[in-house]
């Protein structure tokens, strides 16, 4: 393992237990950005777990709170034989990290210690619910939009106008789309051209095609189930969706959190109604209860 300690403030360093709040990038020696907090709009939380000998954990225990460091460690110790990904190139996995909020362990017992984190984490969920307005605001004022609302609060721009009527229930339809942090950090997307310029990893079983949508079925975010409804044929659109019409205070898995806005590139490729003579499902034969005497 190689380090440098760029900032150095006083205090204790961090032993094993304790819970860190870290923000990080990742990324190979060769330069090429793997991962990123800052993209992601939060921190990474963590408890500092006892690592292998020369791993990032073992790096990080000779800083405090408020410290920041690279760390350069063995892609072959992180990545062991047949995991490492075939587009990664390099000797090292280079971590640029700054220790964000330390709460330590100590002497104290384990209902205390998850009790001053859940403090802790839900004051950090309810910033960024509060700073969510402004993050909008300045996505849209930096991209130079002229947005539409609706009135349940989605933004939109409509960039090429589609022909012939809008779906409606029962629809399917095909979409194209790029999903971005309002970063810019471009997260998941249905076209590989795409994909590529992102330097996202690369799925061979990804087909990388329109994917197909049913309007009114569960399963979508209300977001697009909103704004998709606004699209005809051939339309393309950006989506500027609130948490409240995303993911909520829940997120989705380690690249959405709670309270994140998201943005969507559509294009609205084709609407397929449903067939009007399709054979109705029968309904489930009911028979009688017999009477309890």
């Amino acid at each position: 393992m190689l380090y440098n300690i760029h900032t150095d403030k006083s205090g204790p360093n961090v032993k094993i237990g304790d819970f860190l709040i870290v923000n990080l990038t990742v990324k190979n020696d060769a330069d090429s950005l793997l991962f990123s907090t800052y993209d992601n709009g939060r921190p990474a939380p963590l408890v500092l777990q006892a690592g292998t000998k020369g791993d990032v954990y073992d790096g990080m225990r000779f800083l405090s709170e408020g410290d920041s460091a690279t760390i350069k460690v063995f892609a072959d110790s992180v990545m062991k034989k047949g995991q490492r990904p075939p587009n990664f190139k390099g000797k090292y996995i280079v971590y640029t990290l700054k220790v964000e909020k330390v709460i330590a362990k100590g002497t104290q017992t384990d209902a205390v210690f998850q009790g001053n984190i859940a403090t802790y984490m839900k004051a950090q969920t309810d910033k960024l619910k509060g700073e969510e307005p402004a993050k909008i605001q300045k996505y849209i004022a930096d991209n130079k939009l002229s947005v539409t609302k609706t009135a349940e609060g989605l933004n939109y721009v409509i960039t090429k106008q589609g022909s012939g009527p809008m779906p409606v229930d029962g629809d399917t339809v095909l979409v194209n789309y790029v999903g971005k942090q309002v970063s810019g950090k471009i997260f998941e997307t249905s076209i590989k051209e795409e994909a590529i310029k992102a330097k996202l990893p690369i799925n061979p079983m990804n087909p990388y095609q329109p994917i197909h949508v049913v309007i009114g079925q569960a399963g979508m975010i209300a977001g697009w189930e909103i704004g998709l409804k606004l699209l005809n044929k051939g339309a393309k659109a950006t989506f500027i969706i609130p948490s409240d019409l995303g993911y909520k205070d829940q997120g989705n898995g380690p690249t959405i959190g709670p309270y994140t806005p998201l943005v969507f590139d559509l294009e609205l490729v084709n609407i397929i109604h449903p067939n009007p003579n399709a054979a109705k499902p029968i309904a489930p034969l009911t028979l009688p209860q017999p009477i309890k005497k």
